[in-house]
């Protein structure tokens, strides 16, 4: 959970209500919510209240066919074009263990193993990077039983979801649906927990910075 230098958890939900908060944290949201019963009571309080809120603005009058463009917006959006399907072949490899994910990160995920594929970090250790848009760098770790993550902090702020499976750290175990935030000042090495490979989502506003040797070498590349 967040530490008294970050946004509570209420106020990333009323964002999301309010429909102003970024779309990976957005991702972040929704993915959370099909994990526990709770953040979906908690996301639709605060739709309600801002649903509330927005019955007391005064209205203003839409565009001539307006109506009829957002319907047609939508209609294309759930008309099948075979871009998933093609995108699931694409991922190739581990592509059963994405279709397991919730929705909507599955579809992501899907994308960007065809896209990109995964990237080694190290023994055990795999990252892929998912297009949201705009500037936060957002990515889905798969952890092996027993793998360890290099030793790093953090250029910023990093929340990570964690999605099926689970991790242990300095601070503690994380199992689904657990969301961990770490700032600059926290240093960690998460490791996987036996069982099934964790799946983690993580949306950050700056790089890792990795210590010990892989520390230096990362400064060697200049990363």
């Amino acid at each position: 959970m967040p530490n008294p230098n970050q946004p509570a958890l209420s106020e990333l939900y009323s964002a999301y209500a309010a429909g102003v908060l970024a779309p990976a944290f957005a991702l972040m949201v929704e993915t959370q919510g099909m994990l526990r019963p709770d953040v979906r009571r908690a996301v639709a309080i605060s739709e309600s209240l801002a649903g509330t809120m927005l019955e007391a603005e005064t209205g203003t009058s839409l565009r001539p066919g307006a109506v009829d463009r957002a319907l047609a917006a939508i209609d294309r959006l759930d008309a099948p074009d075979g871009h998933g399907q093609a995108a699931a072949m694409a991922a190739g490899e581990g592509v059963n263990e994405l279709l397991a994910l919730p929705e909507p990160l599955r579809t992501r995920a899907i994308e960007a193993a065809g896209r990109s594929g995964w990237k080694m970090l190290g023994p055990g250790i795999r990252r892929l990077a998912l297009d949201t848009g705009g500037d936060l760098e957002t990515e889905l770790y798969r952890i092996s039983p027993g793998a360890m993550v290099p030793r790093h902090t953090h250029a910023g702020s990093e929340y990570t979801l964690v999605v099926s499976g689970g991790f242990t750290d300095e601070t503690g175990s994380f199992g689904p649906g657990d969301l961990v935030v770490n700032g600059p000042d926290d240093t960690h090495r998460p490791v996987g927990d036996e069982g099934e490979p964790c799946f983690a989502l993580t949306v950050r506003d700056g790089g890792l910075r990795f210590t010990g040797m892989m520390g230096v070498i990362q400064r060697m590349l200049g990363a």
